[in-house]
């Protein structure tokens, strides 16, 4: 297997599966818990991380098939593609408008079905003929918390503002259009956006 990433959580391969690329997210231990508490948390974060995959592609987001798991392993399939990140620099007017309704669908529709992805930015949607897909489901929750589904808007934003800054209010404004079009209590989640981000700004 080649190693993608390492992170605190987790180390990320690229592998195959029956001739298919796939990737493999293990949970590494932590050293400093109790041996139970740290395999129970493993558990407890791969289990939530599978079923909120599968609750995103239900609800009409495209985001990686679960292959397989185990207590603290999950194999998915490799969604190869360009992310947003890295292409949304080189595009024009016209395509980066067609991406910005993607993402809209996107956060509107995991917002719809209670799910905060904890890291909702250009670097975890990839980009493909068939749409845009969401990645990195590693900090996701199920709630129905307006405060969590604001501070997915404001993690958004930011990251907009710190890797796209020339195109950050174009982005946002069409961004939220169709944002408000796919998530019925979106006027609530940008009321409490508005809150934190003036709370961030005055600390």
């Amino acid at each position: 297997m080649n190693v993608l990433s390492r992170g605190a959580e987790a180390v990320i391969y690229l592998d195959t599966r029956d001739g298919r690329e796939v990737i493999v997210k293990d949970r590494i231990k932590k050293g400093y818990r109790i041996p139970e508490i740290d395999s129970l948390i493993r558990k407890q974060r791969t289990k939530t991380e599978e079923r909120l995959l599968g609750r995103a592609s239900r609800a009409g987001v495209k985001a990686p098939g679960v292959m397989e798991s185990s207590d603290s392993r999950i194999v998915m399939e490799y969604i190869e593609g360009r992310s947003v990140k890295e292409s949304l620099d080189t595009m024009g007017e016209k395509e980066r408008k067609r991406v910005y309704t993607l993402i809209g669908e996107a956060l509107g529709r995991m917002h719809s079905a209670n799910i905060m992805h904890g890291d909702f930015t250009t670097s975890n949607m990839i980009l493909r003929k068939e749409g845009l897909y969401v990645i990195d489901f590693g900090l996701s929750r199920f709630t129905r918390r307006i405060e969590d589904h604001a501070t997915d808007l404001y993690l958004l934003r930011e990251a907009f503002a710190a890797a796209h800054f020339s195109f950050l209010e174009e982005a946002w404004k069409n961004i939220i259009k169709v944002y408000k079009h796919n998530y019925t209590n979106s006027s609530l989640a940008l009321n409490r956006f508005e809150k934190i981000t003036k709370r961030r700004r005055y600390r």
